[in-house]
């Protein structure tokens, strides 16, 4: 059994898959997202899930999806926002290095949109999402092993806190940006 180098979590918005890739690169490792998963096994988008079988049937392929994943996947892996919600799969995260994505509501708003296919914020975004995050606040710092604020942070700002507080290295030749960028002048 092979378990992921970073696991991510978070609420829609938080970055997971942005942040997942380019950390997932830095680090030479592969990346997955077990939304993506979802979507693969099923054939069809998240939202037509939720809307033709319910929220109970995209649940358990989720946490099929993330079960597989916490098994054999040795990168950097992005669990959907809602995976936390399962016992078994915080259960599973338990001694990992996990990562909790805390985002603000504004950059929330503004990565998502208030228009984008998230079938649980569909009826008053802004509101849905204050509820969500908090029933499941309590969640995340429960199996994070750190917390990453992402408020007046790029991706790769979040990357490089991420790194440093799981104490990770880059891969070899892939030397700091900012490193690089004094040795360019």
């Amino acid at each position: 059994m092979t378990s992921p180098v970073v696991v991510l979590i978070g609420p829609p918005g938080a970055g997971k898959s942005t942040v997942g890739a380019l950390l997932a690169e830095r680090l030479g490792v592969g990346y997955r997202d077990t939304d993506a998963d979802v979507v693969a096994t099923a054939g069809r988008p998240i939202a037509e899930i939720f809307i033709d079988q319910g929220e109970p049937h995209f649940r358990e392929l989720e946490r099929a999806a993330v079960r597989s994943a916490l098994e054999c996947h040795p990168g950097v892996l992005s669990l959907g926002g809602g995976a936390i919600l399962d016992e078994g799969t915080r259960a599973l995260l338990s001694g990992l290095p996990v990562v909790f994505l805390d985002v603000e509501l504004a950059d929330a708003v503004k990565r998502v949109g208030l228009d984008a296919p998230r079938p649980l914020l569909a009826v008053n975004p802004r509101k849905q999402w204050r509820e969500l995050m908090e029933r499941r606040r309590p969640l995340y710092t429960e199996v994070a092993r750190a917390v990453v604020a992402t408020a007046g942070r790029t991706p790769a700002q979040v990357a490089e806190v991420i790194m440093d507080a799981l104490e990770l290295r880059p891969a070899a030749g892939d030397a700091p940006r900012t490193a690089h960028r004094e040795e360019q002048a």
